[in-house]
């Protein structure tokens, strides 16, 4: 098989470092939003898939060696179907949990989108490049796909269903599927109803294991839930349920939703997401082990079988040693493609963003903004997640307005139902530093904008954010790089629809002329 390799040197976190360096790891192994995270290993190679609801390009694809140490890889969604509707920000919507498996020499993504239906995309090699999206069921409330082939080939599907667009949820469905899995075949049948011990039962991962048919699946809510084990000797069930993970005496609240991973030594993990408010849903490595056919998970203290999460653990067994890194956070603007670690806020156009190697930097052009809507409903957003609860980042760019309109804007933001800004102004008489908050912004509540200081444009200027644990965010410039100014009052990061909050660069415009003004990126670094 042709194992994943994008060129990439390693990245290491300035800011989150999950290997100890001593055969130890500390959880999260990534401090980041990586939702509803799923995993295959294909040999000695491990994959993760999590969702990414509107953001695009989206499905990122993250590699790792030893289920520690992780880097993107790929993003393997590149334009999110309908496009029409993806054309402008759907937030919440989209990609929800994902399922990644590998079948007869292909990789297999299943998405669902719980408007439009349960959707597959494959590739030979998960670097890419990965097929359109085919639409395996089409239907409002399908969620949580994942497939499965039994030992006779046969494939089917199991998957859940979203109250807010179905009407019911809690319960968990099995279909039968075409032999290639592009195809349900059939309405399903009802394998386990949650709604007398397990609430909110939804995001189903199947197995196969000693004869018996295992469901992992969470329940009891994102930030209060727990983690079952569902077993039966028939696809078919019935079932029977046992709670294999909750947070117990550790400070780990809700610990569910991922996936199991048995390793080339005989090792098994088991790694699942943490709701962390404004941090996202934060991903942690859990050890597992097998008790009477029964998954225990985490440490069990007590012996009774169900199990709490770890904070600090030996590492997985593994063959070779393998560089520390870490998901990719800086940019120096200096290659061809962007760092895979961005995201548009919909699906982008062609216009938006222009990488110039030659100069080192990313030349983003203006778009026009709704005079109606506010910077949270703009599609022409560059965003990405929050990488540690305490960081640092700074951008370095010069703005280039176009002289025949006015009040082109371009700056560095963190986005959430309410999002704060440091931007860059141009106005009749000049170009001025403003600082901007957007307040309950999803409502379409309007911005508060301030001038802070006229700017000469024809230098690079410097913006930063800071975020102190707890997500209060702080503004700065400078002109040389140097001394920083902070501006405005400190900002309280929020979440977004189902997502954390997120930073990133924005150059928007109110007016539609034959041009477009612009900005040039030198570089985005992100620190202490």
């Amino acid at each position: 098989m042709l194992l994943a390799n994008d060129g990439m040197s390693q990245y290491k976190s300035k800011v989150w470092v999950a290997d100890n360096g001593d055969g130890t790891y500390t959880n999260p192994i990534i401090h980041a939003d990586y939702s509803d995270p799923d995993v295959v290993r294909v040999g000695s190679d491990y994959y993760l898939v999590a969702s990414s609801f509107e953001n695009i390009p989206g499905l990122p694809i993250l590699h790792s060696k030893d289920l520690v140490n992780w880097k993107i890889l790929t993003n393997a969604l590149i334009k999110q179907p309908p496009f029409d509707v993806f054309a402008t920000p759907q937030h919440g919507k989209g990609v929800w949990a994902p399922a990644i498996r590998y079948h007869k020499g292909e990789f297999m993504i299943y998405y669902p989108d719980p408007d439009f239906g349960i959707y597959v995309i494959k590739a030979k090699n998960p670097a890419g490049p990965w097929s359109d999206p085919i639409m395996v069921e089409a239907g409002k409330g399908l969620i949580d796909p994942c497939p499965f082939w039994d030992d006779n080939g046969k494939a089917y599907l199991v998957h859940g269903y979203a109250g807010s667009r179905a009407g019911i949820k809690s319960i968990i469905v099995l279909k039968t599927m075409s032999d290639d899995g592009t195809k349900v075949l059939d309405d399903g049948k009802l394998v386990f109803d949650g709604h007398d011990l397990d609430p909110t039962l939804e995001g189903p991962k199947m197995y196969k294991r000693n004869g018996y048919y295992y469901i992992f699946a969470p329940a009891g809510g994102v930030a209060t839930g727990w983690q079952l084990a569902l077993r039966s000797k028939n696809i078919y069930g019935p079932y029977e349920r046992k709670v294999v993970l909750d947070q117990g005496k550790s400070t780990v609240n809700g610990p569910h939703q991922g996936a199991w991973i048995s390793t080339p030594a005989g090792e098994d993990w088991f790694i699942h997401f943490q709701e962390k408010t404004m941090y996202g849903r934060i991903t942690h490595l859990q050890p597992m082990k097998w008790v009477n056919d029964w998954p225990v998970i985490g440490i069990d203290p007590d012996g009774d079988g169900k199990g709490e999460p770890v904070l600090t653990y030996k590492k997985p067994k593994v063959t070779g040693v393998f560089p520390i890194e870490t998901p990719q956070e800086s940019d120096e603007f200096n290659d061809l493609s962007i760092g895979k670690q961005w995201q548009w806020n919909a699906n982008p156009k062609a216009t938006w963003s222009f990488m110039n190697p030659s100069k080192g930097v990313m030349r983003l052009f203006s778009d026009k903004i709704d005079a109606d809507k506010n910077l949270w409903w703009s599609p022409n957003v560059l965003l990405q997640k929050f990488p540690a609860p305490v960081f640092t980042a700074t951008t370095k760019l010069v703005f280039k307005p176009n002289e025949r309109i006015e009040n082109e804007k371009v700056g560095l933001t963190v986005m959430g139902y309410s999002y704060a800004n440091i931007a860059l102004k141009s106005k009749k008489d000049g170009v001025y530093l403003v600082h901007t908050i957007g307040k309950d912004a999803d409502n379409l509540k309007p911005e508060k904008e301030n001038t802070i200081t006229k700017i000469d444009a024809s230098q690079a200027i410097y913006l930063r954010l800071k975020v102190a644990d707890g997500g209060l965010c702080t503004f700065s410039y400078s002109t040389d790089g140097t001394i920083f100014k902070e501006v405005g009052q400190a900002f309280q990061a929020e979440t977004g629809r189902w997502v954390g909050a997120k930073m990133g660069l924005f150059i928007t415009r109110e007016t539609t002329i034959n041009d477009s003004g612009y900005a040039d990126f030198d570089w985005f670094r992100v620190e202490k």
